[in-house]
């Protein structure tokens, strides 16, 4: 499949667009590969063209999902941590088969002092996940965890296309940084409540 840059980022002039299709890599990943290790150096900056990116923080063993990285967007966090030569507090999953154009951090910084346009790019990422950051804050510190699986599994069901969600109990405790037990037992309340149905396929969302 071929991907047009100048389509999908028109607010780049196609200097700086020639520049990115000749330096970068367009890469196809599996789902469910690790492109980005806590405490790593960012050697590239990926934009996704195709497929979807989970970014998690963890602490203590315990993980919690940040944000996605959805077709025309990247990743703010990798953008600053390889900005400032220093190692990534986050790492970054492929949600499902993914397309990223990966930018070689080297001429990520040429390109910020020769073409100041990009800096739309990664400012526009920044006030996106800045907000989508501070509603993960809100839903951590005031929403009850059936309030939280619940939009999560909506938010989830959207980005994915999916109406029935394959995954664990354990899978879904990590990105929301609980236990398996908490969500096994939240599931079944949603489930009593008619929101959810549980089957051998996956988790089903009946409202919306």
């Amino acid at each position: 499949m071929a991907y047009s840059l100048s389509n999908d980022l028109p607010f780049l002039r196609p200097e700086l667009i020639r520049h990115m299709e000749e330096h970068g890599t367009v890469t196809t990943i599996p789902k469910d590969t690790e492109i980005l290790k806590t405490g790593q150096h960012v050697p590239v900056i990926p934009i996704v063209l195709e497929g979807l990116i989970k970014v998690c923080t963890s602490f203590e063993d315990r993980d919690l999902l940040l944000y996605y990285i959805q077709p025309r967007e990247s990743c703010i966090m990798s953008f600053a941590a390889s900005l400032n030569n220093e190692p990534s507090s986050v790492f970054a999953i492929t949600e499902e088969d993914t397309t990223a154009l990966l930018l070689p951090i080297e001429h990520v910084a040429q390109w910020i002092r020769q073409f100041p346009d990009i800096n739309t790019l990664f400012f526009q990422q920044y006030n996106k996940r800045y907000a989508e950051l501070l509603d993960t804050i809100h839903h951590v510190l005031f929403n009850k965890m059936d309030t939280r699986l619940y939009d999560y599994l909506i938010e989830k069901s959207r980005l994915t296309q999916k109406p029935v969600l394959t995954m664990s109990h354990r899978q879904i405790a990590s990105e929301l940084g609980t236990v398996r037990e908490v969500i096994t037992r939240v599931l079944k309340r949603l489930e009593q409540e008619g929101k959810v149905v549980q089957h051998a396929e996956g988790i089903e969302i009946l409202k919306r």
